[in-house]
């Protein structure tokens, strides 16, 4: 069992190693995979012990060293993972302490000690990996509950062979020492099969996510992109078909914004399209949505307000962005918007909701832009 955990770690490296071949990856990886190559020499260290051809000496307490600091480095990569990157002190210390009880045990007389001592802190250790994957538990996924329980589990039981040692060194009734020591290896078996495939499907299950936030996300602004605010807008429309408070939208856009790219370069017009954002997010409630279109347009999406409450609030944004020149290491640019205010109505898609509203601002336009214009309200039927 030893020789297995030996060549899976062997394995696991080698695969990695060629993962990592020709890109730099995360540091969360990086600490990962360290923690494997520790673990494969320290299983290999450990497979010779009492074989003659290393001595006992330099196998056992050097082979569990690095055990310990590998099973402590994939605890870390797990609370890196969960973005608590405060572990690396905390494991210095825990190792520290956990190296000087093994070799207090192993240079004792008695082999039960050594024995427990190894177990129980083995087991702290993968413990400490279950609780990082535990943490945000009401928002992680199931994978990643599974393997909070699983690595617990094993974890306990890795432990419970320790205190069984000490407390019962001949076993209980059917449970004796070799089924004790059978069942304990079968877990340190399963965590590496765990530790291995769960980390793995844990960084694609990321990796996943990542891709689909940056779907919806603008990379520029990190407001929705066009098909994100699209997303957000659906219910909205949805709801417009029922009596209650209305929802407006506001369509803006950045006057001259293409004489500030042909002026200065794009990577000044990239720093004031960041500002101005957050000139806009400033001037919205947390319920509010903006969203880039396109270009210098912008929407906002202002759930439970009617056509004059929005028209106070474009108001407020286009104030606040002629308030607000924008610092560049180039030059201090000074911008204003146009701005187009309607509301959601029973009758309407997508298509008819932003043609009025880009007719609205169309019509700010022509007024000699930086101005506010409200969409005409809907006809009401005569009785």
């Amino acid at each position: 069992m030893v020789l297995a955990l030996a060549l899976g770690n062997l394995s696991l490296c080698a695969a990695l190693f060629f993962f990592e071949y020709e890109s730099r990856k995360s540091l969360t990886l990086s600490t990962w995979a360290v923690a494997r190559q520790c673990q494969a020499l320290a299983w290999m260290l450990l497979y010779f012990r009492g074989s003659g051809i290393i001595p006992d000496l330099i196998s056992i307490p050097f082979g569990y060293a690095i055990l310990f600091a590998g099973v402590a480095l994939e605890a870390g990569a797990f609370w890196e993972a969960a973005e608590r990157h405060g572990w690396a002190r905390p494991s210095a210390v825990a190792l520290a302490l956990a190296l000087g009880l093994f070799l207090a045990a192993f240079f004792n007389d008695d082999p039960a000690l050594r024995v427990a001592a190894s177990a129980l802190l083995l087991g702290a250790f993968y413990l400490s990996a279950a609780a990082a994957l535990a943490q945000r538990w009401t928002d992680a996924s199931m994978l990643r509950r599974f393997l909070a329980i699983a690595v617990g589990a094993l974890a306990l039981a890795i432990s419970a062979r320790g205190a069984l040692v000490l407390v019962l060194p001949d076993g209980w009734g059917w449970l004796n020492g070799a089924l004790i020591q059978m069942l304990a290896s079968g877990a340190f078996y399963l965590l590496m099969l765990l530790g291995a495939f769960g980390y793995l499907l844990l960084s694609r299950e990321q990796v996943q996510r990542e891709l689909a936030r940056m779907a919806v996300l603008d990379a520029l602004t990190d407001v929705p992109n066009r098909r994100g605010f699209f997303n957000t807008l659906a219910p909205w429309l949805s709801l417009a078909r029922r009596p209650g408070v209305p929802t407006a939208l506001i369509v803006l856009d950045f006057d001259h914004f293409k004489r500030v790219n042909d002026s200065y370069g794009h990577s000044v017009g990239d720093t004031v399209l960041r500002s101005i954002v957050d000139v806009c997010k400033s001037q919205l409630r947390d319920s509010d949505q903006l969203g880039r279109l396109g270009g210098a347009e912008f929407a906002v999406l202002l759930p439970r307000t009617n056509l004059a409450e929005a028209a106070v609030v474009a108001e407020r944004i286009r104030a606040a962005i002629e308030a607000q020149p924008v610092k560049s290491e180039r030059a201090m640019v000074k911008l204003t918007a146009s701005l187009g205010v309607t509301t959601l109505r029973a009758d309407d898609s997508s298509v008819s909701l932003f043609k009025r509203a880009d007719e609205a601002l169309q019509a700010a336009k022509r007024g000699g832009r930086n101005l506010v214009a409200e969409a005409a309200p809907a006809c009401v039927p005569e009785a």
